[in-house]
Order: structure tokens, then C-alpha cells, then sequence
């Protein structure tokens, strides 16, 4: 039953959200076009529900050719694959409004872990095995680690976030979940006040 509810939630919020956000959609990929032409939408492979592929999808925030050296753990100041609209989305998250798809696809939750590369989980698994616990939900939008834990740019910083995450799947509920989206909303909105 919690299981139906919560895809039942996912569904209900993230339809609207998707019709609701359509202008900001337009208007974000005319931006990325005219300063850095295409392709708009990224995509890239993370691990979702049981340890399956899935591609997830965000606006374009990184020149076009960011990680032709592979991934890239550390994220530093002032970095110059992003681009000046690529920054200004990520500052205010309208870089992962294309998630809501995911969402609506099943590949995602609104709450749930945040979904990870295979080359970073590979890495954490190696300090703690115990990542694969996370498997048995799906992988969300937004988080409680994220509320807490902030952008994971380093080793220590990931198994943080899985402490919180694995915390997170022992504690989950629909309560739960209601207080993380609060959460996330005020931050967007205000900013990070938690």
C-alpha cells in the first residue's frame, strides 16, 4: 500500500509541476541554444530501483564537451566547463527540473536517495558495502541527505550522504517524505535555511 501512495504521489505532483513549469522549460532551453547551441537536455546513466540502469535527464549546465576525460569527482570554484547559464541554473536548481520526467517514467521518486554513477558507487562501495541497501526503493529528486549533506564533491562527503540515506530508508514514510519536499521547496525559494 505505502508503496502505491507514493507512486501515486509522484504522479499527482509531478504532472502539474511538468504543465506548470512548461515556460521555464522553454525559456531555460532557448538560453542554453543561444549561448552554447546544443544539445539542450543532458542525459547520462545512473543507478536506479534494484541496481538498474536508467538514464537520468537535466538542462545542459556544462559545455558540451565537460567530461571528455571521464567523470570528474571534484567540483571546483570557479569551474570552467560550466557555462554562465549552466551556473545560473544550478544556483537555482532549474537544472534538474527535467527530472520531474523521470518521475513521471518511473525511473525516479520525488524523495528517495539521489541516484548515483556507477563509477562513483563503485568507489563507495569499496569504503562502505553497504550502499546496495539503497537499491530497494527508487532513487529521488531530492532528498533528506541532500537537505544535510549539501553537493557530495568528495569521498568523505558521499559517505556522509549514505549515513543520511541509509537513515532516510530505515525512517521513511509519507510524513517523512512531506517534510523533505517542504524542506527542499523553502530551500529553493529562500535558499538554504536548514
Amino acid at each position: 500500500m505505502e508503496r502505491f501512495v507514493k507512486r501515486s504521489t509522484d504522479i499527482l505532483v509531478s504532472v502539474p509541476c511538468l504543465v506548470l513549469s512548461s515556460p521555464l522549460f522553454v525559456i531555460i532551453s532557448l538560453a542554453i541554444k543561444w549561448e552554447d547551441g546544443l544539445p539542450i537536455i543532458y542525459k547520462q546513466e545512473r543507478i536506479g530501483l534494484h541496481g538498474k540502469p536508467f538514464n537520468i535527464y537535466k538542462f545542459r549546465s556544462m559545455k558540451a564537451d565537460a567530461e571528455k576525460d571521464g567523470p570528474n569527482l571534484l567540483e571546483i570554484e570557479g569551474d570552467t566547463r560550466l557555462t554562465r547559464v549552466g551556473k545560473f541554473i544550478r544556483a537555482h536548481h532549474f537544472d534538474e527540473l527535467p527530472q520531474l520526467w523521470n518521475i513521471v517514467k518511473g525511473d525516479m521518486s520525488l524523495v528517495g536517495p539521489r541516484p548515483e554513477r556507477k563509477y562513483y558507487i563503485d568507489q563507495i562501495i569499496k569504503h562502505d558495502p553497504r550502499y546496495t541497501y539503497l537499491y530497494q526503493i527508487r532513487p529521488g529528486a531530492t532528498s533528506y541527505a541532500t537537505l544535510y549533506n549539501g553537493y557530495t564533491d568528495t569521498m568523505p562527503k558521499m559517505l556522509r550522504r549514505l549515513s543520511l540515506d541509509l537513515y532516510y530508508l530505515e525512517h521513511r514514510s509519507w510524513w517523512f517524505d512531506a517534510k523533505i519536499l517542504f524542506k527542499t521547496m523553502m530551500n529553493i525559494l529562500f535558499g538554504k535555511i536548514f
